[in-house]
């Protein structure tokens, strides 16, 4: 009896071990590709390697930090400052393998002109930021939709087997009496515009069986432009590229655990 009883004690430890060790070489397979913009490279969020050059790419970006912790058996990201989906199709796809696992990306904001609309909105008052955010609106419904699935399309037919996590992008300010700068029209009509924006890429994401990471919640939660622990950078006349970017805060709270849900 006590052999049979070692027998079984042997087996036991034996199947647990076998079931780690192919946990372990799961986790050892994941080959990971992050793409985008400046949201996805870590524009606002300093620490830039000199070999991404103007593509601004960070360390404290979400897919480095994600990187770090979980140790990929490959990751490489090709995220670039200024990339729209043409930008994506053209010069990030192409990192992607058939051995890829996972994928990030960020993309559609520059596709409706976004560093554009907010730029105006600073300089030119209300009037012309609600008339250019309605622009920018009418692009992401009428024109995006097929922007992204042919970006989307190139992702899957690069990737086929890769899990692909959109993220978006956030609501950018708590309409507080105190906020000053824009008036609370221009503020109330670039959120209305963010939410545009996230509602398109939700609904591309959705048709093509990706998974769709909403940082909306995080940064709504005391981390918009006006609140005292913003995640976001104002705009910023001494380096006007992180205007309206994440901040290292941002990037690790508020995209990295929307993404990190989206990849588990």
């Amino acid at each position: 009896m006590r052999r049979f009883r070692l027998s079984l004690l042997t087996v036991a430890v034996s199947v647990a071990s076998l079931v780690v060790g192919m946990q372990a070489a799961a986790a050892a397979t994941v080959n990971y590709v992050a793409l985008g913009d400046s949201y996805a490279s870590g524009v606002g969020s300093g620490s830039y390697t000199s070999s991404s050059g103007s593509c601004l790419r960070s360390t404290l970006a979400y897919s480095q930090l994600w990187a770090n912790a979980h140790a990929p058996t490959s990751y490489v990201s090709v995220a670039c400052s200024g990339a729209n989906t043409t930008d994506v199709n053209a010069n990030q796809l192409s990192a992607l393998k058939s051995s890829t696992t996972l994928v990030s990306v960020t993309i559609g904001g520059n596709d409706v002109g976004f560093s554009t609309v907010m730029q105006d909105c600073v300089l030119y008052g209300t009037s012309t930021c609600v008339s250019e955010v309605n622009a920018a609106e009418n692009t992401a419904r009428t024109q995006l939709p097929g922007w992204l699935d042919t970006t989307y399309n190139g992702i899957r037919s690069h990737a086929p087997s890769a899990k692909v996590v959109v993220v978006d992008y956030p609501r950018f300010y708590h309409d507080l009496w105190y906020c000053v700068g824009l008036s609370s029209t221009s503020r109330n009509k670039i959120n209305e515009g963010a939410d545009v924006l996230d509602g398109v890429i939700s609904a591309a994401a959705s048709r093509h069986g990706f998974v769709f990471a909403d940082v909306r919640s995080a940064f709504a939660n005391g981390h918009e432009i006006c609140d005292s622990n913003s995640w976001l950078h104002s705009v910023d006349w001494s380096n006007i590229t992180q205007s309206y970017h994440p901040t290292a805060a941002g990037q690790s709270g508020g995209y990295l655990p929307a993404f990190s849900a989206g990849a588990a």
